[in-house]
């Protein structure tokens, strides 16, 4: 009997990720309650590595932030940032003057393309009550004609992100057409602006002792699902636990069998790029004569440096989620 299923593979961070994407990682944090300056209470950071906190064992991280959870700031070239926040908030700053807040279900889509910097920080904004996280982070490469493109980023609020009910499920599109419902649109110099690429970000959500049935997409997409969430599943005679990636023939649809728990999935898919991918940290190019020049030019020009007063900024704990545009265009929600 034939199988959907390629191969399985246990997630770590990041998660293993196929062409045309580089890089995925989910970050789950029960932050506790904000101390007022939107962190944490100072005592419990005491044995913390602060700077560098990433423990797995512990319930919450500060990541490289000191006080405020979250990404100082720091460059990118040569790939897009696509930032799916479900649970809490993300404050972004930028060097192109940039910024915003956005969570509770939001997307931020950001092409670095020829060089940018931000920052990425997490505030506490309760303070009466705890402050999960829920986000993940995908990293979507760009060809070699779109490396050096204008740096650009998209909020897709998430009242405007196509939700589809589908039975016992519920796909949240982020990227792609989902059964004939399309995504708001990408950026424009994305790889997924061009539909023939089949690129689809779909975060599913199956009931309990049901089935799903995933379409299929394009022979040639690389087609990825992550099962981050519930107790089991079944392919076919397969049985999948969670926190294994489930790389799956694009040719034909899969049906799927929840266990006990509602299962929470995420499926990345798209057609390779197929060009040479050269990597050194938040540089991606295609040569590492590339990845030099990317490193240098960085060194001389700190991609238009750094306008905002602190490397871990983050907006004012009143100000709602909101999103100020290099044009100086502004919207609130």
């Amino acid at each position: 009997m034939s199988t959907p299923i390629i191969q399985t593979f246990p997630l770590g961070t990041p998660w293993q990720t196929q062409d045309p994407f580089l890089f995925s990682v989910y970050h789950l944090d029960h932050f506790p309650k904000g101390n007022g300056e939107m962190g944490p209470d100072p005592s419990l950071l005491k044995g913390r590595n602060l700077g560098n906190d990433f423990d797995p064992r512990e319930n919450w991280r500060m990541y490289h932030g000191q006080t405020i959870p979250g990404f100082p700031y720091h460059p990118h070239r040569g790939f897009e940032t696509i930032t799916i926040v479900n649970k809490g908030f993300c404050d972004h700053s930028d060097s192109l003057g940039a910024a915003g807040r956005f969570g509770e279900g939001d997307v931020q889509w950001m092409t670095a393309g020829r060089g940018v910097q931000h920052s990425e920080m997490f505030p506490l904004l309760h303070d009466d009550k705890d402050n999960p996280l829920e986000l993940f982070q995908i990293w979507l490469n760009l060809p070699r004609a779109g490396k050096f493109a204008e740096p650009h980023f998209k909020m897709l609020w998430h009242e405007d992100i196509p939700v589809v009910q589908d039975k016992n499920a519920q796909i949240k599109v982020v990227a792609g057409k989902y059964k004939g419902t399309p995504a708001i649109d990408p950026a424009p110099d994305s790889w997924a602006a061009n539909p023939e690429n089949d690129v689809a970000i779909w975060n599913i959500h199956v009931e309990a002792n049901s089935e799903y049935v995933l379409p299929k997409a394009s022979a040639d997409a690389n087609r990825v699902l992550y099962f981050y969430k519930g107790s089991e599943i079944y392919i076919g005679d397969r049985k999948v636990n969670p926190n294994f990636g489930i790389a799956l023939d694009p040719s034909t649809e899969v049906a799927i069998q929840i266990g006990d728990e509602k299962a929470q999935l995420m499926l990345l898919q798209g057609k390779p790029i197929g060009e040479p991918v050269a990597k050194y940290g938040p540089f991606v190019m295609n040569t590492n004569e590339e990845i030099q020049q990317a490193m240098e030019e960085y060194r001389l020009t700190q991609f238009g440096g750094w306008p905002w007063p602190y490397p871990d900024h983050v907006h004012d704990k009143d100000k709602g989620r909101f999103a100020l545009y290099p044009d100086g265009k502004l919207v609130e929600k």
